[in-house]
């Protein structure tokens, strides 16, 4: 089974940056994809980045231009930089792998963008 452990988030500014972190352990013979999701309080859960291990990258349409998602596969690690934050990015985030998928999501950073 693999694990996986998200780090960063934090209360912003709108217009602030954030990275978080995505680190897979356990049994990880072969992680093909890493993506990002978000769920905001009262919506459902949505894709926000993801990324192949060839490095095809993929993003949802609010986010384009302002996210990145990179990953470092020598340390399992997925990254997403968030740039140009706004109230609606306002969200907890998780990061989910393939094979591997996770149906129990745990918990992931909190990201608060606000004056």
């Amino acid at each position: 089974q693999v694990q996986l452990v998200e780090s960063g988030g934090g209360l912003v500014q709108p217009g602030g940056s954030l990275r978080l972190s995505c680190t897979a352990s356990g049994m990880i013979f072969s992680i093909n994809y890493m993506g990002w999701y978000r769920q905001a309080p009262g919506k459902q859960r949505e894709l926000v980045a993801a990324i192949t291990s060839g490095g095809s990258t993929n993003y949802a349409d609010s986010v384009k231009g302002r996210f990145t998602i990179s990953r470092d596969n020598a340390k399992n690690t997925a990254y997403l930089q968030m740039n140009s934050l706004k109230p609606e990015d306002t969200a907890v985030y998780h990061c989910n792998v393939r094979p591997g998928w996770r149906n129990d999501w745990g918990q992931g950073p909190q990201v608060t963008v606000s004056s």
